[in-house]
């Protein structure tokens, strides 16, 4: 008599992924659309500071724009970690709640990071330029999770891509991105920083 084995099916929907990852590129197609110039000097922070001199003035923070591409950035963050967790094994599938959990801390933590920054900057009486140097770091984050967007879609779709992407791409993407928003920080406003050192000094103990 022939003995029936039942093995567990495994299925990982990606409906859920395809969905945001359409409406992400979605909202950077419009922004393009839309925002012309401002996307056309965005896009080029990596080789000119244009785009930083422009739109420093506060009101930006609260902008369309601005706020659209920050859940752009969010995305492809929480997305990276996910998949990050589930390439070393941390998780064993990349599913819905696992990045709906991700994405609810990242932005927790980074709102967090705001009010904090807030409060310190009113310590000091510096709100104006808290809301520049805000605006000037969520530029270049965005930016940089702009260009996470599609290495999460290729590292995605193609499981079979080795841990070295994930070693790159956190060197090249995450740690690079901080470094570079802070120095391009501490060269445009050079001149203050001597009489705002210790609100530098906070936010920079402050991850």
């Amino acid at each position: 008599m022939l003995a029936i084995q039942f093995n567990e099916r495994v299925i990982d929907y990606k409906d859920w992924a395809t969905i945001l990852f359409v409406l992400s590129f979605v909202i950077v197609a419009i922004n393009k659309n839309v925002f012309q110039v401002r996307f056309n000097e965005f896009i080029r922070l990596a080789i000119s500071d244009k785009y930083t001199k422009i739109y420093k003035d506060s009101s930006n923070m609260t902008s369309g724009f601005t706020i659209s591409m920050l859940f752009v950035q969010l995305f492809s963050f929480a997305f990276f970690i996910v998949l990050f967790l589930k390439q070393f094994e941390i998780s064993k599938t990349t599913n819905g709640i696992l990045f709906l959990q991700v994405f609810t801390f990242i932005s927790v933590f980074v709102l967090s990071k705001y009010l904090f920054e807030k409060i310190i900057a009113t310590t000091f009486k510096i709100e104006e330029f808290n809301e520049q140097f805000n605006l000037l770091k969520v530029s270049y984050r965005t930016y940089f999770g702009l260009l996470l967007l599609p290495i999460n879609f290729i590292l995605f779709y193609n499981p079979s891509l080795g841990s070295n992407w994930f070693y790159i791409v956190i060197i090249n993407i995450i740690v690079i991105s901080n470094l570079v928003t802070y120095f391009v920080a501490l060269k445009m406003y050079q001149n203050v920083l001597i009489r705002k050192i210790f609100y530098f000094i906070f936010i920079s103990l402050h991850p």
